[in-house]
């Protein structure tokens, strides 16, 4: 089969806006390649190893490739997206250059050959991301595997936002919690919470594609009777109640890994949605957005407890 394939040159900053540009446009898959100058950062502390080289897309800059049915009207859909591009800036976010160019590729150009640069990856003291197609043996019985196929959704584990959220989860789940994880994508996190020990999460997505990707990793990990997962605009679905969510409200933690403007949007649906004591971890927050969220948390009465950060992105935990 032929693919639309649409490449964007921007910013790190702006790639999960752009990306969702893409989605929203129809886009049947998203790929992301970051920067991999060889003075980035690459840490090793968790025994994580990188096989391929360094690519030479210049710091801080990313290209994302997004693909369409060969019937799909291409001007059209640039028409859609680059407008909202450029409406970033008003947003604070420097989307660079953002050239864009199209051209037709085979099905094997993009649907699997990305698989050979995912690779087993350690992201804390405990939890290690494979994927499904990946052998690895765990170094301990302390090591905790997160199986995944990401599919066609967000989430192999390698971007900061991801790992850091897991770490953090590693730091504050302590057992037997009800979390709802809000914009879960491929469902990492609710995966690496339930491997924690929490006792089941509620996993929220938008789109479809990953409120499918999501059930079919939860259950290649066993997890399927602990994780629901919902179609849902943010935390909407939270008015359903037939007793269907999987957990019982309000909850012990809502862990949410999107971007600082969305976050900025339900900040006090999520002090409802929590019980006296419980944790908001919000993820997914660039350095220049960093005081805007921690005042909208202390306005919505947050108690800012910690911030955990990774590069240039952090993650604030907060407490009802």
């Amino acid at each position: 089969m032929i693919w639309n394939e649409i490449t964007i040159h921007t910013t790190e900053i702006a790639q999960e806006m752009i990306s969702n540009f893409l989605h929203e446009a129809g886009a049947g898959g998203v790929a992301i390649e970051e920067s991999g100058t060889l003075d980035k950062i690459r840490t090793t502390k968790y025994g994580e190893w990188y096989e391929y080289p360094l690519n030479d897309i210049p710091k801080g800059e990313a290209i994302i490739q997004g693909y369409f049915a060969d019937t799909t009207d291409m001007n059209a859909v640039i028409a859609e997206i680059e407008p909202r591009i450029k409406e970033l800036a008003d947003y604070g976010i420097d989307a660079g250059k953002a050239e864009i160019t199209v051209k037709q590729v085979d099905e094997e150009s993009w649907a699997t050959a990305w698989k050979q640069y995912f690779k087993p990856l350690r992201v804390s003291e405990t939890l290690t991301i494979k994927p499904s197609w990946e052998e690895y043996t765990p170094e301990s019985a302390a090591e905790k595997l997160i199986e995944i196929d990401p599919g066609m959704a967000f989430g192999t584990g390698t971007h900061p936002t991801t790992s850091l959220c897991l770490r953090t989860l590693e730091k504050y789940v302590q057992g037997g919690e009800e979390i709802i994880d809000v914009g879960t994508g491929s469902g990492i996190l609710a995966i690496g919470a339930m491997k924690l020990g929490a006792k089941h999460v509620l996993a929220l997505d938008l789109d479809p594609v990953a409120v499918s990707s999501a059930r079919e990793n939860s259950a290649l990990n066993g997890l399927s009777d602990h994780i629901t997962v919902y179609e849902s605009d943010l935390l909407s679905i939270l008015n359903k109640q037939d007793g269907s969510l999987g957990v019982t409200l309000p909850v012990h933690i809502v862990v949410a890994n999107i971007l600082a403007e969305v976050i900025l949007l339900f900040i006090n649906d999520v002090y409802e949605a929590l019980q006296p004591g419980g944790l908001y971890i919000a993820s997914g927050i660039w350095k220049n957005k960093e005081e805007a969220v921690l005042t909208a948390l202390r306005e919505a009465d947050f108690e800012i407890i910690d911030i955990q950060r990774d590069e240039d992105w952090l993650a604030i935990v907060s407490r009802k």
